[in-house]
């Protein structure tokens, strides 16, 4: 059996916390509530989009929460999105975060031919995180697509 090491209680705080941040992420994309997902980024944060995560280069490169909006409005695009949070790594350094979490997400869309689709990104997120006024925030966000699978979908 594995060995757990001891956490104080701020620590487990900050965990949950951070936690809770990125599961508002997914629930503000899944709401469409493009606003409340740029509230937890820093306002000097950078989002870094690789649509294949073996690129060396990003396929977008933002800075500033207010560049964040297109992407999030964007999801307007599909008929209904789901974005399942997996398994996630964290590391504390007092006020400051690193960690890697996993993500399902599910995009359903309709065709001009009124044909459904739904296509399935795998994605890992490498996040930096930042503690300010005791609350955590993004201040940097990489979304990695490790794999796509588009296919026709029956209600």
């Amino acid at each position: 059996m594995a060995s757990h090491t001891s956490i104080s209680p701020q620590e487990a705080a900050d965990r949950l916390a951070i936690r809770e941040l990125i599961d508002a992420y997914a629930h503000c994309a899944d709401r469409r509530d493009a606003k409340g997902q740029m509230a937890l980024f820093t306002e000097d944060t950078r989002f870094l989009v690789y649509m294949d995560a073996t690129a060396a280069e990003p396929t977008q490169d933002l800075h500033g929460r207010e560049a964040l909006a297109p992407v999030f409005e964007h999801l307007n695009t599909y008929r209904a999105t789901t974005h399942f949070n997996g398994q996630s790594t964290l590391s504390l350094a007092g006020d400051r975060a690193t960690g890697e979490s996993y993500c399902l997400a599910h995009h359903i869309s309709s065709g001009d031919d009124a044909q459904r689709t739904i296509m399935i990104a795998s994605i890992r997120y490498l996040d930096e995180f930042v503690k300010q006024d005791d609350a955590w925030y993004f201040a940097e966000r990489r979304l990695m697509v490790d794999w796509t699978e588009t296919r026709p979908s029956t209600p």
